[in-house]
């Protein structure tokens, strides 16, 4: 479990998370949800430490981290090893087949065996039904095709937690599609996952809570259920302007 406390990241004269505390579950899909420029990323980025907090605190299972005070190099390290990280841009090495994609990291972060390696890749592509794109290079996939390998490269470094920032914002319908049965499957298979989404069909159908950000506060927490159905203005307001 992540819990997070009294978190705050300042900018000056603005705030963009105001000391919001809460919890993302291990085996469970938390979506964060919001308008935009609220602060979802900001709070997404600062669970792997991308963004450093101006204040609060953080522990992810044993880990704990004190925003308020310097955090060594090493404990930034062990933080990160307990997250994988998906960007809304795929961001994948252009130089490097999909199957090197997936080996590059275990390899020379995790040290493990270039046949060991391999064979974790292989068996990731293949769950995925992608083992067609093995010997591609990005430039010869498709949107979707890149994203789903960025998933994948994220998985193949054994992460506690996936953070996905808007793992679908540039795709269009059909290869968002694509990217979102992946995440299905994933979450079907309790993987810890934290997704920041504008997705709110993917979000009921998928989350196993909601977490709504609104002007860099917490504005919900809870389950999916309980958001969806809420009577709360501010979340009728904020579902409504998804329908026209």
């Amino acid at each position: 479990m992540i819990t997070v406390k009294n978190l705050t990241k300042a900018y000056r004269d603005k705030k963009a998370l105001n000391d919001i505390s809460v919890t993302f579950p291990a085996g469970k899909t938390t979506a964060i949800v919001g308008p935009s420029g609220s602060g979802k990323s900001t709070l997404l980025h600062s669970l792997n430490l991308l963004t450093r907090p101006t204040a609060g605190s953080m522990t992810v299972d044993d880990i704990a981290v004190d925003f308020s005070q310097e955090i060594a190099r090493s404990k930034v390290l062990e933080v990160r090893k307990q997250f994988g990280m998906v960007f809304q841009e795929k961001a994948l090495f252009t130089h490097l087949t999909v199957l090197k994609n997936l080996t590059e990291g275990p390899i020379k972060v995790r040290k493990m065996s270039k046949a060991a390696a391999e064979e974790k890749a292989n068996a990731l592509l293949q769950e995925f039904n992608m083992t067609e794109l093995a010997n591609r290079y990005p430039y010869q996939l498709s949107g979707g095709q890149q994203q789903r390998v960025a998933i994948l490269r994220a998985l193949a470094m054994d992460p506690k937690y996936l953070l996905l920032d808007e793992p679908t914002s540039a795709l269009d319908p059909e290869l968002e599609a694509q990217v979102l049965r992946v995440l299905k499957k994933l979450a079907e298979s309790e993987t810890s996952m934290i997704v920041v989404t504008h997705n709110m069909t993917f979000a009921q159908k998928v989350a196993d809570q909601i977490v709504f950000i609104d002007d860099g506060q917490l504005a919900f927490q809870g389950s999916t259920q309980d958001f969806f159905s809420s009577s709360e203005k501010r979340i009728e307001q904020f579902l409504g302007a998804m329908s026209f």
